[in-house]
């Protein structure tokens, strides 16, 4: 007999309630997802558990049913599963379930299926060879994990591009330090060139007149109602712009407005472009109009950026030409002097004045889009490096320049005895007169200073200065240069001073001598950079010095202080050229109104019934002046000689 025969049956001594519980207990386990472990079959004796046990209750059955329907359709793969017979099961693990109930224990939990809860364990005597055996580890449970497939590159990350790195377009091959800007012309830009080129058109005029300084007011405004407010270098320069522009109405003279014109295109185009250095300079003298042909592209990306214009604008403009024309007319017929003026202010119907208005305003709108444009994107032309060592030694420039030394001090020397001789000294070496000796030698002294000056700025430029000996030998060479070239300097203007008190002034000689005086000042300049041989500062004090002088000798009205000057010596000496004062502007006629009737005559007859201005833009101050003088005397047709002027 075996253990199993000998041994009673658990479920036969169990009462179809316990059974009942065991069952319920055996579901819920299954519901929160453990297993029962147990080392024996589910039936006390080995044999299954009968499908259907005696005293079974009908109100079980159904449920029992729908149970193992259950479990046939979570099929043999699911982790949840009821395992065969003699398989061994997973140990519940010790955590306790949120939706277990409470009033169970993980003890609890491990009893087997087939035994109650209140049911005492079973004594040891029943099956001691069982109860000696040991208990096998307890594994945790294993969960499935699901293996995901290899990635694909239609499944993978989002690729977004990367962003736009805002790359500035290279710069012209020649000029690689000056790039266009990364964006278009803003709004700011185009008023400003509009302002400039519709001033340009309406105010400038052929002849010199105030509308030129008008035109050059809204320009230079429009600008700086684009760049914002200016340095005070810049400011100085603009001020200097409208300084020249200004000579247009304040003097007469024809030779006068086109140098003051082109002066005043310099300053304006060093204000907005700079430099300081030779090529900063050049590029600074040329940068407006280099700035206005590079922003063509500039203004189209602009205007493209901002669409299409539309109509109403143009229905806006075309409202307004019609109310202008009827008021206009209506008010013109109303008062006589109002229709004088909008007669001046309307031009003739002529190609040639209309191609006329189209070029100043397009030069004007081209001259203020180059200067925004020089805003938007300024040149990177670093001018404070170092300029790379020169390779001439002392051997290779020491003979030249020590021999014009020499050369000069010669010189030097006989021109001091000229000057303390006098002209009894000039008479009996030179055998002429000391006006022809001074006027035969001014221009010769002119370009040998115009020419040591560059050779004392090309020595300055490539000499090695590394040790102090050969600094030392470049400060005594180049020094004793500009010294003697200062009196040589002096020498010109002291020969062209006598020349002018034998023959008088001239506006050439005016000029001359002014520009003597600033080669003076060059020269000083020159001295005091060559003691600490540094002369980054010193292209741009030339250029703004030579600025400051024309604008000096301009403004002093050269032409008034020749004539004044000349009546004076009339004066004195009874002598004067008529001839040449007749071919002065408006701007003498208040020193020649000063004569005697036959020589006011024959300086101030060109002057009769003369008229120039044609409407307000031309009006001049050096006109209205001449205009006021002549008023007060009379003058007279005469026969008047001109030997005089060909003596001279």
């Amino acid at each position: 007999m075996t253990d199993s025969d000998s041994t009673p049956s658990a479920d036969s001594s169990e009462t179809p309630a316990e059974k009942a519980a065991a069952r319920r207990k055996y579901r819920h386990f299954r519901k929160v997802g453990y297993r029962p472990v147990s080392g024996e079959p589910a039936g006390a004796g080995g044999s299954p558990e009968p499908e259907e046990e005696v005293g079974q209750s009908t109100e079980e059955k159904p449920e029992k049913e729908a149970e193992e329907k259950a479990e046939k359709k979570a099929g043999a793969g699911s982790r949840r599963g009821t395992p065969e017979s003699g398989t061994p099961t997973t140990q519940p693990t010790q955590e306790v379930r949120q939706d277990q109930p409470a009033s169970e224990s993980p003890a609890e939990a491990a009893q087997p299926v087939g035994e109650s809860a209140g049911k005492a364990p079973r004594p040891v005597s029943e099956k001691p060879a069982e109860a000696a055996q040991p208990t096998p580890p307890v594994q945790p449970a294993q969960v499935a994990t699901a293996t995901l497939p290899p990635p694909s590159p239609w499944q993978g990350p989002p690729r977004y591009p990367a962003a736009a790195v805002a790359m500035q377009s290279p710069g012209l091959p020649f000029m690689p330090w000056w790039r266009p800007p990364t964006t278009g012309a803003p709004s700011k830009a185009l008023v400003a060139g509009l302002i400039a080129g519709l001033a340009g058109a309406f105010l400038a005029v052929p002849n010199n007149g105030i509308g030129w300084f008008l035109a050059g007011l809204a320009g230079i405004g429009g600008v700086l109602f684009y760049a914002g407010k200016p340095t005070v270098e810049r400011a100085l320069w603009l001020a200097g712009a409208l300084a020249f522009l200004a000579m247009g109405f304040l003097r007469a003279a024809e030779w006068v407005f086109p140098l003051s014109l082109m002066a005043s295109m310099l300053c304006g185009s060093i204000a907005m472009a700079g430099g300081k250095t030779v090529k900063g300079l050049v590029f600074g003298a040329l940068g407006v109009g280099l700035g206005g042909l590079r922003s063509i592209p500039w203004v189209a990306k602009g205007v493209r950026r901002r669409g299409p214009v539309g109509i109403r604008p143009f229905v806006s403009v075309g409202v307004a030409l019609v109310l202008l024309l009827v008021f206009g007319s209506l008010l013109a017929g109303a008062d006589k002097g109002f229709s004088d003026f909008l007669e001046g202010l309307v031009p003739d119907l002529e190609v040639g004045i209309y191609v006329q208005k189209t070029f100043y305003g397009v030069v004007a709108a081209f001259g203020a889009l180059g200067a925004c444009y020089l805003v938007a994107a300024p040149p990177q032309m670093n001018e404070d490096v170092e300029s790379k060592p020169g390779t001439l030694r002392l051997k290779d420039y020491g003979l030249p320049v020590g021999v014009l030394v020499l050369l000069f001090t010669g010189f030097v020397g006989t021109q001091l005895a000229v000057l303390f001789g006098g002209e009894a000294y000039v008479m009996k070496t030179a055998g002429v007169t000391f006006a022809e000796y001074a006027r035969t030698g001014f221009w010769q002294l002119l370009w040998v200073t115009i020419l040591t000056l560059g050779v004392i700025a090309g020595v300055a430029r490539f000499a090695v200065k590394k040790t102090k000996q050969e600094q030392l030998w470049l400060r005594v060479l180049l020094g004793s240069l500009t010294v003697l070239t200062l009196v040589i300097v002096a020498s010109a203007l002291s020969r062209m001073w006598f020349y002018q008190q034998a023959y008088g002034w001239t506006v050439l000689r005016l000029l001359v001598i002014s520009c003597e005086v600033w080669l003076a000042v060059v020269y000083l300049m020159v001295i005091a950079s060559g003691i600490s041989l540094r002369a980054n500062w010193l292209p741009k004090a030339i250029v703004a010095t030579g600025a400051a002088f024309f604008l000096a000798v301009v403004a002093m009205n050269p032409e008034r202080v020749v004539a004044d000057y000349n009546v004076s010596r009339f004066e004195a000496t009874q002598k004067i050229d008529t001839y040449y004062l007749s071919q002065l502007s408006e701007d003498a006629v208040p020193a020649l109104v000063r004569l005697p009737a036959y020589e006011r005559s024959c300086a101030l007859r060109w002057m009769k019934n003369r008229t120039v201005e044609q409407d307000w833009r031309e009006w001049n101050l050096a006109r209205h002046n001449a205009r006021k003088s002549l008023e007060s005397v009379a003058v007279t047709e005469v026969t008047c000689e001109g030997a005089y002027s060909g003596e001279r």
